[in-house]
């Protein structure tokens, strides 16, 4: 049983440790190996009063609007990993291990929740209250992974991030706190990471632990010694000194280095565990440029490309990013769960288990297919760089196939 939280990663720099008036944000999704990840858009939606939404194991209630969203998820399941909103809101989620153990009974994954908050939250502290609401009313719990053998369950940190502020959330059952940040470099991982800083919380929180008997009321109120076991809550980051030492210019191309980088740890590669998709955030703290959100689609940062997306209307679809849907008989659906694992991999998923049996087979034709991917990549980042430091607003029609497009490119490459 893999009890340890897998080890995710996730950044943001605020000015001035940022370039030129962004804010940049990052994740590495750390999860069981062989699970595939997607990248999926959903356009802003009305529904009908009293309809319901069907998440990865309960229905709630659906709001009457909901925002366009861009998502990173294993594509078993509803909610998502990473991503983003039209409004420029990111949210990312950490699986956290408490003093008090995860329930297994289903309700709302940490997964759903970032989607959920994207969905519903123009701004990262709408999202925050949107995320906190729902635990208070649905709860948290239920199987974090596609396994039919055993019950992997965890508490849940959320990273939600906007143009102006950012949010570390961090729960136990329905119970959290959190920290507002507007400037330096923050990273949260699989520990709790709040001690006395405490922006907002629960209103029966401090009650709570005290009926619990798990702090006294005298002493300083430390939210992570409250809620870790034992020492857990050492500072984790090792990404962190990386994003610092750029010295106020930590960019797009600077998280993604952090991203890649398996000897700090941030890029993780072990045997239970694998990097399984990254995603980079850009957002201009003006708000007549546009936000860019960078995503792999694929395992391994260190041997994948990031590929920019930005939200416009009719922006065109991916389905080369996009997993095969298996409706009602897929195996996440049905009860009792998981009773087998259908093939998930999407096209650009196969292109890239080709590429990285060569990279292993041949190192000199991997090395120079590799070669050739950054430099794509380091187009991509450019035409996006270039689209922050124009003056005129952007035509929406210069980047609705945009994401659609790299994707192509690189799998033209793989061929």
């Amino acid at each position: 049983r893999m009890a340890a939280a897998p080890p995710s990663y996730c950044f943001v720099a605020f000015p001035p440790c940022s370039k030129d008036g962004l804010v940049v944000f990052g994740k590495n999704s750390a999860r069981p190996r062989d699970e595939v990840q997607e990248v999926v858009y959903f356009a802003a939606a009305e529904h009908d009063p009293g309809s319901k939404v069907e998440c990865t194991y309960i229905e709630i209630e659906q709001v009457p609007k909901t925002h366009a969203v861009v998502l990173s998820r294993p594509s078993w399941l509803w909610g998502a990993e990473m991503g983003a909103n039209e409004h420029g809101v990111c949210v990312a989620n950490e699986a956290v291990v408490t003093r008090e153990p995860a329930s297994e009974s289903e309700a709302l994954l940490g997964m759903d929740l970032v989607r959920l908050g994207l969905e519903r939250g123009a701004t990262a502290k709408e999202a925050l209250d949107v995320i906190v609401a729902l635990l208070e009313e649905h709860g948290q719990g239920g199987n974090y992974y596609e396994d039919g053998s055993s019950c992997h369950t965890f508490q849940s940190a959320f990273l939600i991030v906007d143009r102006n502020e950012a949010w570390i959330l961090e729960t136990s059952g329905k119970y959290w706190a959190a920290e507002k940040i507007t400037e330096g470099v923050k990273c949260i991982c699989n520990q709790l990471s709040l001690t006395t800083k405490i922006d907002a919380e629960h209103p029966e929180l401090r009650n709570y632990v005290k009926s619990q008997g798990w702090w006294n009321g005298d002493s300083d109120f430390n939210f992570s010694e409250v809620f870790s076991l034992a020492d857990d809550h050492l500072a984790c980051c090792s990404g962190r000194e990386s994003l610092e030492k750029q010295g106020g210019d930590v960019s797009a191309q600077a998280m993604i280095d952090v991203l890649r980088d398996k000897d700090s740890g941030v890029c993780v590669d072990s045997e239970s565990f694998l990097t399984t998709a990254s995603i980079v955030s850009v957002l201009p703290q003006d708000p007549s440029f546009p936000c860019i959100h960078y995503f792999t689609g694929t395992p391994d940062p260190s041997r994948s490309i990031f590929k920019p997306f930005i939200f416009v209307d009719d922006v065109k679809l991916v389905p080369k990013v996009q997993s095969p849907s298996f409706g009602n008989d897929d195996p996440a659906k049905k009860i009792p769960r998981f009773q087998e694992k259908p093939d998930r991999r999407h096209e650009l998923y196969k292109a890239h288990e080709w590429a990285r049996s060569l990279l292993e087979s041949d190192q000199d034709k991997g090395q120079k297919l590799m070669r050739i991917m950054l430099d794509l990549e380091k187009q991509g980042l450019e035409a996006m760089e270039d689209i922050l430091s124009r003056t005129e607003i952007l035509d929406p029609a210069e980047v609705v196939d945009l994401f659609y497009d790299c994707v192509d490119t690189e799998l033209k490459f793989f061929k």
